[in-house]
């Protein structure tokens, strides 16, 4: 493999292995784990290879559904609304070109469809309809018939398409523009402007793993969602927290920072023509080590001033 062809295919893997676990760290480890195999092989059966980069998605692909097999019970347990590691992406090239346009896969709402996906269909699902590999080529990268991997790209797309509706696009600059609308409505504690900019059916999800305080059940309706945001939105103004808007997963979202520059929670908005249908908020410090420092939200709380 030639020097120059490492990039791209860490990001390639990358891609791969994320969409698998929802995990930056996990996924980093196991395409580091793939390239350690790979380098260990011998002359001989690297020449035997017809395909680097199928070789090394497989063994990325085999890697991720061992790790999602024994963390499945980790999970289970999980204290309130399990979401994946946030990705900032604004200015980060997280796929190779062939997978620019499969945005809406990095998408947190559909990250969490396919937390419900058994592994084996998880993954078929991914390397068939997202980075388009052949269903013999997938059943040589995981040991599986092409029949069943058929049958298994059948049933992950039931529960993927059973989810729920999907928002109608609107352009990336009116979501930079609404994303912006609705920060300064929170930062305001303005529930009328949120009323505004919420959609009917509007959801919140937050995820604190029992680590950081956050609502362990999903606050639904729009009323419901604008009343709780306005109340985060003046608390944080209290204690001296600031935002920054930017990209996450390919959506919208936020940074909230305490005065010492310390992250303290992700926020990412699914935004339709109609508003914002979804907030997710990531606020276990243990999902947001990769993105810096990462400040205390219980003790910023429990001391009442800013930090």
């Amino acid at each position: 493999m030639a020097d120059g062809a490492y990039p791209t295919l860490q990001r390639m893997l990358f891609s791969v292995a994320y969409r698998m676990l929802g995990s930056v760290a996990e996924a980093e480890d196991i395409v580091q784990e793939a390239f350690v195999r790979f380098y260990a092989l011998d002359a001989d059966r690297v020449r035997d290879i017809e395909s680097v980069p199928a070789y090394l998605t497989a063994v990325v692909t085999r890697l991720s559904i061992d790790y999602l097999r024994s963390a499945r019970a980790r999970r289970e347990q999980y204290v309130g609304t399990w979401l994946p590691e946030p990705l900032v992406t604004e200015h980060s090239v997280v796929d190779g070109a062939r997978y620019v346009e499969q945005l809406d896969s990095l998408s947190i709402a559909f990250l969490v469809v396919l937390e419900r996906l058994s592994p084996l269909e998880r993954a078929v699902f991914l390397l068939h309809d997202i980075f388009d590999y052949s269903y013999p080529e997938i059943s040589r990268m995981i040991g599986k018939s092409a029949t069943y991997c058929r049958q298994l790209a059948v049933r992950a797309r039931r529960h993927v398409q059973a989810s729920g509706r999907r928002r109608t696009k609107i352009s990336q600059n009116e979501q930079e523009r609404l994303a912006r609308r609705f920060f300064a409505a929170v930062g305001d504690g303005d529930v009328a402007a949120l009323v505004d900019l919420l959609v009917m059916d509007a959801a919140a999800y937050g995820d604190g793993g029992g680590q950081a305080p956050a609502a362990r059940i999903p606050i639904c309706g729009r009323d419901r969602v604008a009343a709780f945001l306005a109340s985060l939105g003046r608390t944080a103004r209290r204690l001296g927290v600031r935002y920054r808007v930017t990209e996450i997963n390919r959506q919208p979202g936020a940074l909230f920072f305490n005065r010492s520059g310390q992250l303290l929670s992700v926020a990412i908005l699914d935004i339709g023509e109609n508003g914002v249908g979804a907030v997710y908020s990531i606020v276990n410090p243990d999902k947001l080590q990769h993105l810096g420092p990462v400040g205390d939200v219980r003790e910023l709380l429990r001391k009442g001033v800013p930090s």
